[in-house]
């Protein structure tokens, strides 16, 4: 499951609390200002001043010679952090990860909470409803990382939700600013003549780095994806944590194994339907002498395997103290990780070979539920051709003439015919630094050193390729190849052949 976030911008946050305080300045410009360097600077202005041409950042003085009735009232210190802090209190009925975006906005992180509202749509749309009727003026938007979502609420113009997987095209639009870029470096891309995202993006790396420094890059990968972003919770997420409280006091072996076991049951339940698994875990018992003993453990893994935990713990037991008793048990995971699901082993011969009559019984199930074309076994052969590597098997019993190739990767799903593909490539033989495939726009994070497969010319005649295992900025990735050699007169074509999983 993609990670979604929503930012929330509150375009006039300051002005707005005031003007609930004081209705008589709904219909009136005015600012707040506070003293700065020997000046009153206005630190914010409401939606009326502003029409005017009133913002953040001059000086009264000016701001009064362009509207004569302009209303100046002392600005409160760190009213917008504890604003803020009061409007994440009350959006945590939306999200329990909500964190403070200052100086005018919050950012929540909304995995698994959109469904109860129906659709991201209807989820959004009851968040800014509720806080406009508040009398804030907000601006939201929602996308998989916090960047777009931030670029996103702060200058898009066509639609607040990004799908999932497409921030990358929406943020090429967008001008430098919605990166949340220093004004020095702002100023930089606006003098270089880089008005758009699209217009950097491209370039490499070490570049970038030399001319705006990597917290630029930073702030280009986390809006991209590539790079985590984490967030200061106002609340911060309760540890993964179970609590047993006894009866009558625990004071043997037997007891202490059955707390452990109900203690882990209880929580890898949790994990399990959260997708994560245990990497430490600590048990602790308080006695009725009010000691605290504990006992820990660590897994080389993520797992919620209840069996192979209490195995671990069981060697702990015997360094458990109870003395006078344990009253009360806890289990806390304060590590937890994302955990592969298990798949059972269908093809070794201890479980299920070919040979196997569940095997056939099993695809003559599928083949009439799905349809018999839709199931295909495939053998290799002899080729160099990729594409003619392998010959599809008509039968269960067919063996294969000669052995799979593992010394080199190739992808889970191979096109029939390999698909043109238009990429930007530096010469004469590196990879390509993007590649654009049925209109979407791929940029390559990484890529593996040229693979070149001959053409058999004892059967035909043409140009050799050179493959390329690459990944996308969304971690996807493709089997490429260009084909033939860059020659002076002429580029070579290049070709997209295969997917991996």
């Amino acid at each position: 499951m993609n990670r979604r976030f929503v930012s929330l911008w509150f375009r006039h946050l300051t002005t707005d609390w005031l003007t609930l305080r004081r209705p008589e300045l709904k219909d009136v410009p005015f600012v707040l200002v506070t003293p700065a360097r020997g000046r009153v600077i206005i630190t914010a202005a409401n939606a009326l001043a502003e029409a005017q041409g009133i913002t953040a950042g001059m000086a009264a003085a000016d701001a009064k010679a362009v509207i004569p009735d302009l209303q100046v009232i002392d600005d409160i210190p760190d009213q917008a952090a504890r604003l803020l802090k009061a409007l994440g209190e009350w959006c945590i009925r939306y999200s329990p990860l909500i964190a403070v975006d200052l100086p005018d906005g919050l950012l929540l992180e909304v995995t698994g909470c959109t469904h109860l509202w129906g659709t991201e749509k209807d989820y959004l749309k009851e968040i800014i409803t509720r806080l406009i009727s508040k009398g804030y003026d907000v601006r939201g938007a929602m996308a998989d990382t916090i960047g777009a979502a931030w670029a996103n609420a702060h200058y898009g113009r066509v639609k607040p939700i990004i799908a999932p997987g497409q921030q990358t095209n929406v943020l090429l639009n967008l001008p430098p600013a919605a990166l949340r870029l220093d004004a020095i470096i702002l100023d930089r891309l606006q003098k270089l003549g880089f008005y758009t995202i699209k217009s950097f993006v491209g370039l490499g790396r070490s570049v970038l780095r030399r001319r705006f420094g990597s917290d630029f890059l930073l702030r280009l990968d986390q809006a991209l994806g590539t790079e985590n972003e984490p967030l200061q919770l106002l609340r911060p997420a309760e540890p993964y944590t179970e609590r047993l409280p006894c009866l009558e006091a625990i004071r043997t072996a037997t007891g202490i194994e059955i707390a452990i076991k109900t203690l882990l049951e209880k929580l890898c339940h949790r994990l399990q339907g959260e997708g994560k698994g245990i990497r430490t875990a600590v048990l602790k018992g308080y006695r009725v002498d009010g000691q605290v003993i504990q006992a820990g453990i660590g897994t080389n893994r993520a797992t919620h395997q209840v069996n192979h935990l209490f195995k671990l713990f069981e060697l702990k037991i015997s360094s458990i103290e109870p003395a006078m008793g344990i009253e009360l048990f806890t289990l806390e995971a304060p590590k937890v990780e994302d955990a592969e699901p298990e798949q059972e082993i269908l093809w070794s011969a201890e479980s299920c070979g070919l040979e196997n009559n569940s095997l056939a019984e099993l695809l003559d199930r599928l083949a009439n539920k799905v349809g018999a074309n839709n199931i295909h076994r495939y053998l290799p052969q002899e080729r160099y051709w990729p594409e003619q590597s392998i010959k599809p098997a008509p039968s269960l019993k067919d063996k294969p003439a000669t052995v799979w190739r593992t010394d080199k990767p190739r992808p889970s799903l191979l096109l029939a015919r390999p698909e043109r593909i238009e990429v930007t490539a530096p010469l004469p033989d590196n990879p390509p630094m993007l590649f654009i495939y049925k209109g979407e726009r791929h940029i390559i994070k990484r890529a593996d050193d040229a693979e070149r497969i001959e053409r058999e010319w004892w059967l035909d005649e043409g140009p050799h390729r050179d493959y390329y295992v690459v990944e996308d900025e969304q971690g996807r990735r493709y089997w490429l190849f260009r084909s033939g050699h860059y020659l002076a007169e002429e580029r070579p074509q290049w070709y997209l052949h295969g997917f991996f999983a």
